[in-house]
């Protein structure tokens, strides 16, 4: 529905606000200024989701300080999604996992962690799991609050991924790896580590491929 705004009155030598001196050219630029703004703005969004993948169209809380994270911001990259925690006989992947991240992240690699205590083994609190990554295995790929990665319960983006994956997590450090397009997405199991070779190629086969956000 078309909106027409009547700016004659505003513009007007004879409105309310020539009569106390404040001139008009100035508020007419200001009030075109506004109108470019607000279509430049309503402009914006349609092109960021034509650019993000519907997968990554989330935003999350960062684990360290627990500031929403768009994860628009990592369009265009090679996505590994793994739910993680502290006290997992698998625990020590997050090292491998950080080591992959430092190979590749060049390349247009990214590791999103997601501390879950679905499976009872990460009952601490977000800071102490955030000191507890750094300062133990030096983890530095983005990580995320501690949330439920499985159930009715579980974040939208793992919702997501089970549904185009027709898998859920079956345990800590399930992995899920996102084209760059989002277009193809693979998981592996807490068995599979992060040096696994047909986890690693199918990591370097997805690095090859240029997205559409290239």
């Amino acid at each position: 529905m078309a909106v027409v705004l009547d700016i004659n009155p505003i513009l007007s030598h004879d409105s309310p606000l020539s009569k106390k001196g404040f001139p008009v050219i100035p508020r007419f630029v200001s009030l075109l200024a506004w109108l470019v703004l607000g279509l430049n703005a309503a402009h914006s969004a349609p092109d960021l989701a034509s650019t993000c993948p519907q997968v990554l169209q989330h935003s999350v809380l960062r684990l360290q300080d627990e500031k929403p994270q768009n994860l628009c911001q990592y369009a265009g990259q090679v996505v590994v999604v793994v739910n993680t925690a502290s006290f997992c006989g698998f625990t020590p992947q997050y090292k491998g996992l950080e080591a992959l991240y430092a190979k590749y992240k060049d390349r247009g690699l990214v590791v999103l962690g997601f501390p879950s205590n679905d499976f009872s083994q990460e009952p601490d609190s977000n800071a102490k799991i955030a000191d507890f990554c750094e300062n133990t295995f030096g983890v530095k790929f983005p990580m995320f609050v501690k949330t439920t990665v499985r159930g009715p319960d579980a974040l939208p983006l793992f919702k997501q991924l089970a549904e185009q994956t027709s898998t859920t997590p079956k345990w800590n450090f399930y992995k899920y790896v996102i084209s760059r397009d989002g277009k193809s997405i693979k998981s592996f199991s807490s068995m599979t580590g992060p040096q696994d070779k047909s986890f690693v190629q199918e990591i370097e086969k997805q690095l090859t491929v240029k997205g559409a956000a290239q």
